[in-house]
């Protein structure tokens, strides 16, 4: 039994080492192999895209020998009626600002959605906002007291 043990444990290691040669042959033997290509930059010049109007066939139409017809307006305009424009311009300025204040007045004008013109300089800050609408104003400078901000508000005459 010794004899027998002693020569069917190699015979089972050498068939199991030749069960696993072939399986792995057989398994690598099925891929087909890849080849890359290698990459290949090409430079384009990219054209921008040309923007077509439809006005532009009109254009084109002359030259093929025909033309589209005008249509004609007719406007009248009563020209003895008077047409009143208020342009009147309030300025509101405020000058001589602390940072702290100067934040304040933007947050504020932000919220107001005013516009305003800031100047600064050596003898400090001066804000300057133009608006025709006064009750729009009058708020702001009320609401600009709470921040001890002194403003200004006064007819804005343009030099001419």
């Amino acid at each position: 039994m010794q004899k027998i043990l002693k020569w069917l444990t190699p015979l089972i290691a050498v068939g199991v080492a030749i069960f696993i040669i072939f399986f792995l042959i057989s398994i690598n033997s099925n891929e087909t192999p890849i080849t890359v290509a290698p990459i290949e930059y090409k430079s384009e010049v990219v054209t921008p895209k040309q923007n077509f109007f439809w006005l532009d066939n009109f254009s084109k139409t002359e030259n093929l020998g025909y033309f589209y017809p005008v249509n004609e307006v007719l406007v009248k305009i009563d020209l003895n009626e008077k047409i009143i424009i208020d342009n009147t311009i309030y300025k509101l300025s405020a000058s001589a600002l602390d940072p702290y204040q100067l934040f304040c007045l933007k947050e504020e004008l932000n919220q107001h959605k005013l516009k305003y013109y800031l100047k600064k300089d050596k003898e400090g800050v001066e804000l300057l906002i133009f608006s025709k609408d006064i009750n729009k104003l009058k708020t702001l400078v009320e609401v600009l007291k709470n921040y001890q901000i002194s403003t200004k508000l006064e007819l804005y005459k343009e030099d001419k």
